[in-house]
């Protein structure tokens, strides 16, 4: 896993059910409502420290979305995707990367094709079965509650940077 993780330059992320715990909640105004772990967060703008690239491809499209996104400083966002491996080769396109210089982390089956092509899978701790089972990693924490956070530490320690960005937050 880690010989995997030790390559990745950019990390995609999956949105209902990774960035979050998988709950829509529409208020009775129809907006809809979504809830992210701060810890996640904070892994993301860690990660970018480090120059690691995240995107994110989402088969729903919600405006919700895009604020977290620009919130985090993640540039590179595909919506109302449900051919995610066809906004994956346009984010390869873009960036000039390739299938091993990326991971993703889902939890359903629209992720599965997306799983099976990228250098390393992870899968959330609440992932069905069937996506486990293909992922390369599976995190402890479930989706919108710290896995994003444990991926992003695995591969930056792959890479032999958490240490760096640890010790640069305990001598603070």
């Amino acid at each position: 896993m880690k010989k995997k993780a030790k390559k990745i330059k950019l990390l995609i992320l999956d949105v209902d059910g990774v960035l979050t715990d998988g709950r829509i909640i529409i208020d009775d105004r129809g907006r809809e409502l979504k809830i992210f772990d701060v810890k996640d967060g904070q892994g993301i703008v860690l990660a970018h420290k480090t120059g690691l690239i995240t995107a994110i491809i989402s088969g729903r499209k919600s405006q919700v979305v895009d604020i977290r996104a620009k919130e985090l400083g993640i540039k590179i966002v595909y919506q109302n995707s449900l051919n995610k491996i066809k906004s994956y080769e346009a984010i390869l396109m873009k960036t000039g990367l390739k299938d091993e210089d990326t991971a993703f982390i889902g939890d359903d089956i629209l992720d599965l094709p997306l799983m099976k092509r990228v250098g390393f899978s992870i899968a959330v701790a609440d992932a069905l079965p069937y996506i486990k089972d293909a992922a390369d990693m599976v995190t402890k924490s479930g989706g919108g509650r710290g896995a994003i956070r444990e991926a992003i530490e695995f591969i930056l320690d792959a890479k032999g940077l958490w240490g760096k960005i640890y010790r640069e937050y305990v001598r603070n």
